[in-house]
């Protein structure tokens, strides 16, 4: 039997299908018309097995990609033309390398007879991406299309996740070549699952079943492991108190007797405070960041690390680990819960209480219930987290937004928090939030402050095309908060360049026909949130805050973990 003869276009479109890739956020340009033309037939009828979202930047489409990925685990999908419609999608590749978010970015490219001759829109794909991508590759055969796009899914979403890149030369798009399904799941000295070592995972065992004072701390590769109730296994049968990083607050449940906070440098004050004290040390799933570490040179040194991580190049990077479980941890979590004594560390874990009641006695209270003065992000974070009950999706943007919503949300389900942590990209949030709302049925609030929103407002265009029901959370101070906070702090509180003059929000809403609202006095607050829950659709919430709230408490640059000021004096 003849085998049918498709082009290249129409191979990536079904070898795509074939992948269960079936949103696809997008922006058509000269270079990738064939791929975006074999497109149309897969996104037209009732069962259409594709649907495409066009967003307003391409930009925009690889962070929707990364939130749609990271509300599902599925690998997010972006297609866009060559020279900057690929490189405008390098912020969110870079920004998906740091997060290990699984997304394939399709870009065109030049015919193969012009590389090299700086064509019209032309630029090396391949090489820029190289450094920022798990693989980069670029598709000179039509027949190594369904191939090339079978491997690229296989590497995104397989080991430590991470974004492809696949670089669709035009001439490549519209030549002939016979279909044959491909399905990728082996590539050569590319071991994404290493085998558990059993010694390992003993030693781990027997050094925490002789801890008095061990420490958990809980990083995203739990979420990406779908490894939640093998942590609450592990945690509760040693009676371990457990600290969450930024994109782990949602592998632990908010409420969760042994969840002692978030880590790091706008954390909470007692697992700081504790890592300097604790004698075993976990790291689950996350990769000591500086902002979790403070100063290297001070961290933890009284204790045994323990790390569990897929990647062995995280091991020893940073800190020193005495034994390292190089796993999956949906793997290498049950295998050590097995062989652990069940404990209670009671006396241990009261030791935490001291440090979480001044913590809500000088900065949580004052800042979630203030009775008096501006409107204050922290009490518009914990309205909306109240009237959620934890059940909603939080996304947000990078800046002082990012830090109070994340600290104030309450997690009640995993893959909860969509943030950018590693590369902290001001602008993520919106395409984001966007992607989400595709990713899954969940209410998703997007906080922002009024910088980030500015930096990819063209996307209400997209929110208003698909009526995709994004909460907008807007903490409108008129300034660069963040930088605003660390100029007070660090730079003599010389302003300069930070205060913002900012449109009428309530006209843009109205334009873009998103419905709107503004809070300015806290009476109105717990009402009109209430209201925009209950709204279908998108929602526009303007919520003017103080001008000069500081995100406390903070461990300053250069300093220990242990060395975290509760109130600023600034």
């Amino acid at each position: 039997m003849e085998q049918e003869k498709i082009t290249g276009a129409e191979a990536l479109i079904r070898s795509l299908v074939n992948e269960g890739a079936n949103h696809i956020f997008g922006y058509p340009g000269g270079a990738i018309m064939p791929v975006f033309d074999s497109l149309y037939d897969y996104t037209v009828g009732e069962n259409a097995p594709i649907k495409h979202i066009l967003v307003r930047h391409e930009q925009a489409a690889a962070h929707a990609a990364e939130g749609y990925s990271r509300v599902n685990g599925e690998v997010g999908v972006c297609i866009v033309t060559s020279g900057p419609g690929a490189t405008n999608t390098l912020t969110g590749i870079a920004d998906a390398m740091m997060d290990s978010t699984p997304i394939v970015v399709i870009a065109g490219q030049v015919g193969v007879s012009y590389l090299g001759t700086d064509a019209f829109q032309e630029i090396d794909l391949v090489g820029v991406a190289q450094p920022i991508s798990k693989w980069s590759y670029q598709i000179r055969r039509a027949e190594d299309v369904a191939w090339a796009v079978s491997r690229a899914f296989y590497i995104a979403k397989s080991g430590r996740p991470g974004p492809v890149v696949l670089d669709f030369p035009k001439n490549v798009q519209t030549q002939l070549c016979d279909w044959k399904p491909v399905k990728v799941d082996f590539v050569r000295s590319y071991v994404p699952f290493p085998q558990l070592n059993k010694q390992a995972v003993a030693q781990a065992a027997m050094v925490i079943n002789q801890a008095k004072k061990p420490l958990a701390l809980v990083g995203h590769g739990v979420e990406l492991g779908d490894a939640q109730d093998e942590l609450i296994a592990f945690l509760e049968k040693a009676d371990i108190p457990a600290g969450r990083t930024l994109l782990g607050l949602a592998a632990l449940p908010s409420d969760h007797p042994l969840n002692v906070g978030m880590l790091g440098m706008h954390g909470n004050y007692s697992p700081n405070i504790k890592e300097q004290e604790c004698d075993v040390l976990i790291a689950i799933g996350m990769r000591f960041s500086d902002r979790d570490t403070g100063v290297l040179e001070t961290f933890a040194k009284q204790a045994k690390v323990i790390h569990l991580d897929i990647d062995a190049s995280e091991i020893n990077k940073n800190v020193k680990a005495d034994i390292a479980v190089i796993a999956n941890c949906k793997e290498s979590l049950p295998a050590i819960t097995q062989l652990l004594k069940e404990t209670k560390h009671t006396q241990w874990r009261e030791s935490f209480k001291p440090f979480e009641e001044e913590e809500t006695r000088m900065v949580i209270e004052p800042a979630i219930h203030p009775t008096e003065g501006p409107l204050l992000m922290g009490e518009v974070v914990n309205v909306v987290a109240e009237a959620t009950q934890g059940k909603a999706v939080l996304v947000n943007d990078v800046g002082e937004n990012q830090m109070f919503s994340s600290r104030y949300f309450k997690y009640g389900t995993k893959r909860s928090i969509v943030t950018s942590g590693g590369l902290g990209t001001m602008g993520f949030g919106l395409p984001a939030a966007i992607g989400a709302t595709f990713g899954t049925d969940r209410t998703v609030c997007f906080f922002s402050g009024d910088g980030g929103l500015q930096m990819s407002i063209q996307e209400l265009g997209t929110i208003m095309e698909q009526q995709c029901p994004v909460k907008i959370i807007l903490l409108n101070n008129d300034y660069l908060g963040n930088v605003r906070q660390w100029q007070d702090l660090f730079f003599e509180r010389r302003r300069y360049f930070t205060k913002m003059l900012n449109p009428k929000y309530e006209a843009i809403s109205k334009a873009y026909g998103i419905a709107y609202d503004i809070v300015q006095d806290r009476k109105d607050l717990k009402a009109k949130v209430e209201k925009m829950l209950q709204t279908p659709g998108p929602y526009f919430l303007e919520c003017v805050v103080k001008e000069d709230e500081n995100v406390q408490p903070m461990v300053a640059p250069g300093k220990s973990v242990d060395e975290m000021m509760l109130i600023l004096d600034v």
